[in-house]
């Protein structure tokens, strides 16, 4: 397993997407102050988990997101994503119940968020977990939540600072211990919850004591009861499938029954719906009657139409005939004149007259002309009217036929429909009444199932025997009732011994003595469940307290000669101090199983660790006394033997190196590449010596913008950016 990448988006100075690899055993970044570089480190605090606020150099998780500058917008959230190669299958995590899940990834990512509301989400592999998972996984890999993989230059001596107990746990972290303190931890929880558990079962089964010798003197006084029961179930056996048979065979013809007259009703239905459909009454659109043979208003309409026309013609005629009655009249008036006056104008003989007579007998000549005129027109106009009233009598004739032909077909459907509307409320009425006895049915089925419960209530499951019941004869209506009025009289008599109920009361005894049975074995399960919670921590402590002192030893090995390569000589050591402390038993019932429970007073031995240092040449042994120069040589010759006994994947070292002499730096550098061969290193560094042991070179510069931009350069530029 190692270190691959670390992705940065909006984290503090770091506006934009920033992402490092590492690929090489050591890493550095350099940088002018002010530059961004050691948001790199916090960004690594950041994404593996840390809390405090105060570690990256923050109040609150909004002061962790780009606060934007003249060029760019600020940032609504910030992330950090870190890569592991996990092809070897080194990840672990466990869930609540101990169970090892499945993280079978060749790479591993953990990503953490803050929003400007203070919001955090952890993201595991693209799912969002709980910052305990995280710390879980961490643990695996022995990157503990202590923090000792990740070494500031301000909080250095932090271990040297520590008082013992604290000192301990930051030792434990740093040999991977912690993840046997998170089971202690887990397995406490468990203990505490189980003993809970163990007194509720406790009560439990002395508030069910009392109950449950009532119910087994009930269940005894419900033996006498057997005779009865067993003469009720032969009764119900008998009453209950001739019932059974009787309700089935209703159902079957009232079903059969309801099917008939049910498709008869839906052809009936079928037919008035034909009918209705086919009514020229209701479908104007189709029908000669209604519809008028000119496209608009009915037959009817059109046929008083036409009347109306022939009527008008007559009158027309009749005007006309007697202008023709005038005309001839003036006519036939005219030509008795001509007679009496012995002219005869056709027959060609004349009188002689004077200029006023023949002016007079041209005008005379002229009307007579008009008038013929308007008695050819006349009679020219009277025939056509003639031709058009005959033409129009004859149309009207034919309209009235097949009017009345239609009406009458009419009447035929309206009988037709009529018909089938009689049969339909017949049929209605018949299919109701089945309804009515279908519902009357329904009933007594319904009491058939009240019987059928109330007889389990007194006689328990027995009564669904009579299923297998043989029934040989007719099923008869009066023999069910004589059947029913003796299980009447036999459960009256039951109820009146106080145990008509006594199926549900052997039911309850039967599950309150099972439920004392399982509380009896729950409180065995629970005792075992103690003893063993109990094994493991102290196994759990064992191993700690085993594993922890042989830590120490090693340590002590690196310890000294970390210290020795750093000081030229002298001794380093650590050492472990015991102290004692009482702890007081709890309170606990009288109760005799109560009181096993109840803790006894102990002695709580607590061990802590102690810094055993002293300079070559120098009688100071006090950590106390130390230069600060001493005390920073000091803490990074502990922190890196602390780191060689169980190494972490990766350390990260925030200009550790800052108060180094260039003779020291140089030992620095080779402390350097042995931690290297087990360690990737991330180290943030101004020095120039630290920078020659890189293995790649990463520069912070702020650009314009005011955001930190990252450069991957050569040595020799790097020695000038870290100016």
């Amino acid at each position: 397993m190692r270190l691959k990448t670390l992705q940065l988006n909006g984290f503090k100075s770091f506006a934009q997407k920033t992402v490092l690899e590492f690929e090489t055993p050591v890493v550095s970044i350099v940088g002018p102050n002010g530059s961004g570089k050691s948001n790199i480190v916090e960004a690594f605090r950041f994404v593996l988990g840390e809390q405090s606020m105060k570690s990256m150099r923050g109040r609150g998780g909004s002061d962790l997101i780009f606060k934007g500058s003249k060029k760019l917008s600020a940032g609504s959230k910030a992330s950090v994503t870190i890569y592991f190669n996990n092809t070897d299958k080194v990840f672990k995590l466990t869930n609540d119940g101990g169970d090892t899940l499945d993280l079978n990834y060749d790479v591993i990512s953990i990503s953490r968020e803050v929003y400007s509301d203070g919001l955090n989400k952890y993201i595991l592999n693209g799912t969002e977990v709980r910052l305990k998972d995280i710390h879980n996984l961490l643990a695996s890999v022995n990157i503990g939540s202590s923090g000792h993989h990740i070494i500031s230059q301000g909080e250095a001596d932090r271990i040297l600072n520590a008082n013992a107990r604290d000192r301990r746990e930051m030792v434990e972290d740093a040999l991977g211990l912690k993840i046997y303190q998170y089971k202690i931890k887990e397995s406490e929880r468990k203990l505490e919850k189980t003993n809970e558990n163990m007194k509720e079962v406790v009560l439990q089964r002395r508030e069910n004591a009392p109950h449950l010798n009532f119910l087994k003197k009930q269940v005894e006084k419900f033996e006498k009861t057997k005779e009865m029961q067993s003469e009720l179930t032969e009764l119900y056996r008998e009453y209950l499938k001739k019932e059974s048979i009787y309700l089935e065979q209703e159902k079957e013809s009232l079903s059969g029954e309801s099917k008939k007259l049910s498709d008869e009703l839906k052809i009936v239905n079928e037919k008035i719906s034909i009918i209705e459909d086919n009514d020229p009454l209701r479908h104007s659109d189709t029908s000669p009657l209604l519809r008028g043979r000119m496209g608009g208003g009915s037959s009817l309409e059109e046929l008083r139409l036409l009347e109306q026309r022939i009527n008008s013609l007559r009158s027309s005629k009749g005007e006309l005939e007697r202008k023709l009655g005038r005309i001839e009249g003036i006519l036939e008036a005219r030509a008795n004149k001509v007679a009496v006056s012995g002219r005869c104008p056709l027959c060609g003989s004349e009188i002689k007259e004077g200029p006023e007579q023949i002016e007079k007998k041209h005008n005379e000549e002229k009307e007579l002309e008009e008038l013929k005129n308007s008695q050819a027109r006349s009679l020219e106009e009277v025939k056509k009217i003639e031709a058009e009233e005959k033409e129009g009598s004859h149309a009207a004739e034919i309209l009235k036929q097949e009017i009345n032909k239609e009406m009458e077909a009419l009447r035929d459907l309206e009988r037709e429909k009529f018909a089938f509307k009689v049969r339909h409320q017949e049929l209605s009425s018949a299919l109701e009444l089945v309804h009515i006895k279908e519902g009357n049915l329904r009933n007594r089925a319904e009491v058939f199932e009240t019987e059928i419960k109330e007889g389990a209530a007194l006689i328990g499951q027995e009564i669904f025997s009579y299923r297998e019941y043989q029934v040989t004869e007719e099923v008869a209506g009066h023999l069910q009732d004589e059947l029913k009025k003796k299980i009447e009289r036999i459960k009256i008599k039951l109820e009146d011994a106080g145990l008509g109920n006594g199926a549900e009361l052997i039911k309850e005894f039967k599950e309150v003595s099972e439920r004392d049975l399982f509380l009896a074995k729950e409180m065995e399960d629970l005792e075992k469940s103690i003893e063993s919670l109990k094994k493991l921590i102290v196994d759990l402590k064992e191993k700690i307290d085993i594993e922890f002192k042989e830590g120490v030893k090693k340590i002590n090995v690196e310890f000294q000669e970390f210290f020795s390569l750093m000081f030229g000589g002298g001794h380093g050591s650590l050492s472990i101090v015991v102290e004692t402390k009482k702890k007081r038993a709890t309170e606990s019932d009288e109760d005799d199983e109560l009181k096993d429970l109840a803790e006894e007073e102990e002695i709580l031995f607590e061990k802590g660790i102690e810094i055993n240092v002293s300079l070559p040449h120098k009688k100071v042994k006090e950590i106390n006394a130390f230069s600060g120069g001493e005390r920073s040589l000091t803490s990074i010759a502990l922190l890196f033997a602390m780191s060689q006994v169980n190494p972490p994947p990766f350390l990260v070292l925030d200009e550790t190196d800052a108060a180094l002499d260039e003779s020291n730096s140089r030992k620095y550098g080779d402390m350097l590449e042995k931690l290297s061969k087990h360690s990737q290193l991330v180290v943030v560094t101004h020095n120039r010596e630290t920078m020659s042991r890189a293995g790649v070179l990463y520069g912070i510069t702020i650009g314009s913008d005011e955001a930190s931009k990252l450069l991957s350069v050569k040595f020799e530029e790097a020695t000038q950016i870290a100016k």
